[in-house]
C-alpha cells in the first residue's frame, strides 16, 4: 500500500472490541468510533528490521493503519482519539468508497485531501526514522519550516497565524457593517495592527 517497500507489508486486523478492552475507552468515544469506522487493519510496519533505515532518538518504528470509514464526513476527533490512545507512531490511511486521504497526529491532526485510493503514495525520505517521520508530517500537514524553527515550533507558529487571519476576517466584517465613524476607525486600526503582526511572523 502507498507504494511502500514489500518488506514493510503486513495484514493484521485490529478488532474494535480489542481496542476498546485494551485502552479502556469511555462509552462516548466507543460510540463515535462505531459510528465512523467499520474496520481497522495494520497494513505496514516501518522499522529497522523491515527497511534499511535506522531508528531515530524519538521514533523507533511506526505503523500504517488502513481505516475503512462508514461515512466521508467522519468526526476528526475520532482519529485524534485513536492516535492518542494507541501508544505508537501511526500514519492513517482513511478510506471511503475508493477514495482515501492520509492523516497523522503531531500536536494536532493533519490530513491530505481526498484522492483515488490507488493514487495515494508515500515516499520514505530520511537517514533515520526520526527524519522520515518528520518529513511525512511536513508533507501531510503542508508545513513550511522557517529557518531556525523546529517542526513543533513551526506548527505552533502556523496555528497562531491562522488564528490571527481569522480574527482579521471577523474584524473586517464588523468594520464593513459598522455605522459609527469612530468605532469603524478603531476597528480598522485593530485590523492594521494584526496585519502588521502577521507580516512580522512570516
Amino acid at each position: 500500500m502507498l507504494g511502500l517497500p514489500k518488506s514493510t507489508e503486513m495484514s493484521k486486523q485490529l478488532p474494535k472490541k480489542a481496542i476498546y478492552a485494551k485502552f479502556q475507552m469511555n462509552t462516548a468515544v466507543k460510540d463515535k468510533i462505531d459510528a465512523d469506522i467499520s474496520r481497522i487493519t495494520i497494513v505496514d510496519e516501518i522499522s529497522p528490521s523491515r527497511i534499511k533505515i535506522p531508528a531515530g532518538e524519538e521514533v523507533g518504528s511506526f505503523f500504517v493503519l488502513l481505516v475503512a470509514l462508514k461515512k466521508k464526513n467522519f468526526d476528526e476527533k475520532t482519529i485524534a482519539a485513536l492516535s492518542k490512545l494507541i501508544p505508537q507512531n501511526i500514519l492513517f490511511v482513511l478510506e471511503f468508497e475508493g477514495q482515501s486521504k492520509l492523516a497523522i497526529y503531531h500536536t494536532k491532526l493533519m490530513q491530505t485531501d481526498w484522492k483515488p485510493t490507488e493514487s495515494c503514495t508515500l515516499e520514505l525520505r530520511g537517514l533515520t526514522l526520526d527524519k522520515v517521520w518528520e518529513n511525512i508530517v511536513v508533507d501531510i500537514g503542508e508545513v513550511s519550516i522557517a529557518d531556525g524553527n523546529t517542526l513543533d515550533e513551526q506548527i505552533a507558529a502556523d496555528e497562531r497565524r491562522q488564528k490571527m487571519e481569522k480574527e482579521i476576517a471577523k474584524l473586517e466584517k464588523q468594520a464593513r457593517a459598522e455605522k459609527q465613524p469612530k468605532k469603524k476607525f478603531e476597528l480598522v486600526q485593530q485590523i492594521r495592527q494584526l496585519e502588521k503582526e502577521v507580516q512580522t511572523k512570516l
